[in-house]
């Protein structure tokens, strides 16, 4: 096994734009071609577009992008954006008069970032488009990952600055990647080491908490005051699977988000992954599974490593 760029998955491209004074932005993951895709949704707070249509059972095969987003609900009107550039080069599901693109979307909240009053609309979305590009994809503080936080248990002041990540590996001809914006409740751990990247931070902001300890200690009070999360996730492998397939692949690729936030799918959180499978390689769905969850806790690992300070944030490389 070996580590590839998420970009060298077959068939996809990835583009994102940004307002970093505003504190927002959304990224695009495009499949021209088509691709088989599913999606699971965890967190009790979710944000999303099209969803439904992903249900097996439902008939559109094959959606032709992915969109992540901040502004809360808001964002959602990136994915007009992202439908308008698709239909202009004819891609889409053929309903005779035109092709009308298949754009799932999925959104965070980082309205206390920045300017709440700037959030991803259909301009940002079709400029997410034009960006869209086969080479690396660049991680921290772009597109989704903009205005993204952790370690919220406490408020702002001792919260700390993510972003957005991406990891993949190759097995023989089988590829599978991940690319996730981290905007957690929570703590981020590394999957491998154990360390604590970022999250809660301690009284004197030199180093991560304990979110958990924290939400143990106050058990018995019910007021909300986690607003403001969710962690929203694609995994792209260029296997060949079925709708129902791709379903079960969502779902086993949250235990990537498992391994590297602590807590993961709160009530407070709308954690959600969609996949896309490109159809180029035959393998074993439990593969892909086990490879989707171990680069989706990469990627979480990678979103905070490679964030930057922002709105007076620190971030992974400040401690």
């Amino acid at each position: 096994m070996r580590q590839i760029l998420f970009t060298d998955l077959e068939d996809i491209r990835v583009g994102h734009a940004q307002n970093l004074e505003a504190g927002t932005g959304c990224t695009v993951i495009i499949c021209e071609k088509g691709a088989t895709a599913g999606v699971d949704v965890r967190g009790g707070a979710p944000g999303t577009r099209e969803s439904d249509l992903l249900n097996p059972v439902n008939l559109v095969e094959q959606i032709h992008a992915v969109v992540l987003s901040g502004g809360s609900a808001f964002g959602l009107d990136a994915a007009a954006g992202v439908m308008q550039y698709l239909e202009e080069r004819g891609i889409g599901f053929d309903v005779q008069v035109t092709r009308v693109p298949i754009v799932c979307a999925a959104v965070l909240f980082d309205l206390t970032i920045g300017d709440h009053r700037v959030r991803p609309d259909k301009a940002m979305g079709y400029q997410a488009c034009l960006n869209a590009t086969e080479n690396q994809c660049s991680q921290g503080c772009v597109g989704a990952g903009t205005g993204a936080t952790v370690g919220k248990i406490l408020g702002p002041d001792r919260a700390m600055k993510s972003g957005l990540g991406t990891h993949a590996v190759q097995v023989g001809a089988l590829k599978v990647g991940a690319l996730v914006a981290v905007n957690c409740l929570g703590d981020v751990i590394d999957p491998d080491s154990g360390e604590k990247l970022a999250g809660l931070l301690d009284e004197d902001l030199s180093a991560v908490a304990d979110t958990e300890a924290v939400m143990i200690a106050a058990y018995a009070e019910q007021k909300n005051r986690f607003a403001g999360n969710t962690t929203i996730g694609v995994v792209v492998t260029n296997a060949t699977l079925t709708k129902a397939q791709a379903t079960k692949l969502a779902s086993m690729a949250h235990n990537g988000y498992a391994r590297a936030m602590r807590p993961a799918h709160s009530m407070f959180d709308g954690d959600t992954i969609y996949t896309l499978a490109t159809g180029h390689v035959t393998a074993d769905l439990s593969v892909v599974g086990l490879l989707a969850a171990r680069v989706m806790a990469r990627a979480v690992a990678e979103a905070v490593k490679n964030a930057r300070s922002l709105f007076g944030l620190k971030s992974h490389c400040d401690l």
